[in-house]
């Protein structure tokens, strides 16, 4: 298959994204998340940034009909008062969008390994069968960016943190790469996620564990 160059796979990925936040959007006013298998159980992580979130969604739907006010009579042109009307009511929805994302894509335990999001941009699953331990640990990044690396005595560890940090180590039996926004990593010899309700998770993670693993769950 021909290799797509880096500006056209860049903008598949800011339009797949944009078409994935909106129906989460829509899904999330319908109140219809995605169904869960049997045995699975869902985990949030999104505690942590939502005043900040709902902060910013305040602002924007107090700043926009002001903003609109000021325009109107400072500025003679109705079009440019429209067309700010209507970037600002797009990127208010975009803020409601990535919330939406946020919560009805949670990460998820299941029968057959430990399936990690952030929001639509990060979707893979970790097999319990690759799975050595599961340990709760706070922990804080360098940065806010949701995927991060780092490397370390044992390997690389591949971060994927919420508000600068992580809750939970997923240990690795051998090096693993899945998929990530930019296409699949390089081998990764630990994961980190943050939850909302970290003992939770890794309870749920532990009892798969004990089934598919006997004696690995400590």
């Amino acid at each position: 298959m021909r290799k797509q160059s880096p500006p056209v796979a860049l903008l598949r990925r800011v339009l797949a994204y944009e078409v994935g936040m909106w129906l989460s959007l829509a899904r999330w006013l319908l109140r219809r998340p995605p169904a869960l298998e049997a045995g699975a159980a869902a985990f949030s992580y999104v505690g942590v940034v939502q005043p900040i979130l709902v902060a910013f969604i305040a602002l924007s739907a107090i700043e926009i009909p002001i903003f609109d006010l000021i325009l109107r009579h400072t500025v003679p042109w109705p079009s440019v008062r429209h067309t700010a009307l209507v970037l600002g009511i797009w990127g208010l929805l975009w803020m409601f969008g990535l919330f939406a994302s946020l919560r009805i894509h949670p990460h998820v335990a299941g029968p057959a390994g430990l399936r990690l999001r952030n929001g639509i941009s990060v979707d893979f699953v970790v097999p319990w069968s690759a799975v050595a331990r599961v340990e709760h640990r706070y922990r804080s990044l360098p940065s806010s960016r949701a995927v991060q690396l780092e490397q370390s005595d044992e390997g690389t560890i591949l971060n994927v943190g919420v508000g600068s940090q992580t809750s939970i180590d997923v240990v690795l039996r051998e090096p693993l790469s899945v998929r990530l926004p930019k296409g699949p990593s390089g081998p990764v010899h630990e994961i980190r996620l943050y939850a909302d309700d970290p003992a939770a998770l890794v309870a749920r993670a532990r009892e798969h564990l004990a089934v598919r693993l006997p004696g690995s769950n400590g």
